[in-house]
């Protein structure tokens, strides 16, 4: 059962860049050109060092952009640059993925 995504929210023009170590440095693959749902609210997370990073938002697209790999790299909201910090997709009751949740720094 896939349980329907609400397309109203999607209203912030949005660009996904993945980054890549290569021999020639790192390079940079437009991943999702579309919109989103981008929350702007700022909170508090442990890494894995337990250092305490600040979280900048969260944007929220529609179905798994980028199907079985790991995405790192940037986002960009209009003019300003977002790194990616974390990334999870929460699944319907099918099994499908129902959306992308990307965590911004």
């Amino acid at each position: 059962m896939k349980l329907p995504f609400p397309d109203w929210v999607l209203v912030t023009p949005v660009k996904v860049y993945q980054e890549t170590q290569g021999e020639n440095g790192i390079s940079e693959e437009l991943i999702f050109d579309g919109k989103c749902c981008y929350d702007d609210k700022t909170k508090q997370a442990l890494d894995a060092e337990r250092r305490l990073v600040t979280l900048a938002g969260k944007i929220i697209l529609k179905g798994d952009i980028y199907p079985d790999d790991l995405i790192s790299g940037y986002v960009m909201l209009g003019e300003s640059k977002k790194t990616i910090y974390r990334t999870t997709r929460p699944r319907n009751p099918d099994g499908s993925v129902f959306s992308t949740e990307l965590e911004l720094i």
